[in-house]
């Protein structure tokens, strides 16, 4: 068994004298380079194993896209010590359970399991992590390839509305940038990619070097450290990742697109670029799409939906990622109305909050829902919501796996002022991209006209 290399350990409360929130953490860097963090949480007898290795869908090439979301498929197809079904069936068998989920910027994958099948679920995520590529064939491959691209035709083609991120992505941002194709790639790339790209992109991306493994719930520290050395001390470690590249993008013209699709009723869509993950701004843009749209109070869900009985619903939101974000509203209208009718309600609403500050009681109203919500995912060790995910997607974008209460700081620190300024800068009318998706033959109710002004 190898020592450990490098160690840094954080010690610190739960909560803090000044009511501060902290999950205590210990990392360490193992030789081969995997980030390891442990958390020890006592209150129920589970046990969360979480790994994020750093490569999602941006990390992609044009015309080799959808290899991340691939990956999150095969990576349940066996390896080398651990045939073909066993990974669920083993899990399963010890009263455990395992998910994954890919995105622009990563893939996830866990296991909630009881204490005592926390070295299982090691074992597990070991062997495919250092012996995926022995199991592997062109046949299994192509089996997931089949896989995916029906899922495809279930999630976009074949779906209502299923094309809409697809082609907003597009059109936000230019040919080549990291996020202007879909996670789940394109039946073109999936169908060109050969056994040998795909074994080229499992090698430079799904390594030691390129991961972060926390555990977090009922363990000993010390004890899972010599577990996490045993099963994956020896993996080799990959050669240099590339970074995701980030490209500065900013759109500077209205696009006007218009989808036919077989829907019942007429879809609106309002996309603007806006500031990366954590960075000032992106708090601002969470709020204000709370404000608008939070709840049967909110702006928009008010005045669309219970005054002017024009749409079915409206949600806004800040799709936050690593390199830029996107600011959505999504509004679908009721029977018999148009998207004309919808967008000039949203943007006298959007005009109004450039204008004139939301009230304290709104802004309060958004941070004390971000709260507790924030709150309710930490209650549990596992999931894609619990202390396990949130230790990984900390360390991942900020560094700081404990960044929790900074995250929570940057909201409760904002002014109302703060908001409208931020509408002001990354809501412009002339850099936008406006969708309509109308029932097949109903073209008169899309939008068909830009606006004017800034």
């Amino acid at each position: 068994m190898r020592r450990v290399f490098f160690l840094l350990s954080v010690l610190c409360t739960v909560l803090s004298a000044q009511n501060q929130i902290k999950i205590p953490y210990t990392r360490y860097v193992l030789p081969n380079g995997l980030n390891v963090i442990l958390h020890e949480d006592h209150s129920t007898p589970t046990v969360s194993v979480n790994t994020w290795y750093h490569v999602g869908s941006g990390y992609e090439k044009p015309g080799r896209t959808g290899f991340a979301h691939l990956f999150e498929h095969l990576m349940f197809e066996g390896s080398k010590h651990v045939a073909e079904g066993d990974f669920d069936k083993l899990l399963e068998a010890a009263g455990g359970n395992n998910n994954g989920s890919t995105t622009t910027d990563r893939t996830n994958y866990f296991e909630d399991v009881p204490t005592n099948a926390l070295e299982l679920a090691l074992y597990l995520d070991s062997d495919r992590m250092g012996f995926l590529l022995e199991a592997m064939s062109p046949e299994k491959v192509d089996g997931q390839r089949n896989v995916v691209k029906n899922e495809r035709r279930q999630s976009y083609e074949n779906r209502p509305y299923g094309l809409a991120w697809e082609t907003l992505s597009k059109n936000l941002y230019p040919a080549g940038h990291p996020y202007s194709w879909s996670v789940i790639g394109s039946m073109e790339d999936l169908n060109a990619a050969s056994y040998e790209d795909v074994v080229e992109f499992f090698k430079t991306y799904y390594v030691p070097n390129n991961a972060s493994l926390v555990i977090a719930g009922d363990i000993n520290p010390q004890e899972t450290l010599k577990m996490v050395e045993k099963w994956f001390g020896e993996i080799p470690k990959g050669r240099p990742v590339p970074l995701l590249n980030p490209v500065s993008v900013k759109l500077y013209e209205e696009k006007i697109v218009v989808l036919e699709d077989k829907v019942q009723l007429p879809r609106l869509y309002m996309a603007w670029i806006t500031p990366p993950r954590f960075t000032p701004g992106d708090a601002e843009m969470d709020l204000l799409a709370n404000i608008l749209s939070g709840g049967k109070n909110s702006r928009l869900y008010k005045k669309l939906v219970y005054e002017l009985q024009i749409a079915q619903d409206v949600n806004v939101m800040q799709n936050s990622s690593k390199i830029a974000s996107q600011f959505m509203i999504i509004a679908t209208a009721r029977s018999g109305r148009s998207l004309e009718e919808l967008k000039k309600v949203i943007q006298e609403e959007i005009e109004k909050i450039k204008k004139e500050a939301p009230t304290q009681r709104e802004l309060q109203r958004a941070v004390n829902q971000f709260e507790a919500s924030f709150l309710d995912g930490l209650e549990s060790p596992g999931g894609f919501t619990g202390k396990a995910n949130t230790l990984n997607e900390y360390f991942y974008y900020t560094g700081n796996p404990d960044y929790a209460n900074e995250d929570l700081a940057r909201y409760k620190a904002l002014s109302p002022e703060d908001i409208q300024t931020a509408a002001q800068t990354y809501l412009p009318n002339d850099g936008r991209v406006i969708l309509s998706i109308v029932p097949k033959g109903k073209i008169d109710l899309a939008i068909n006209s830009k606006a004017e002004g800034k």
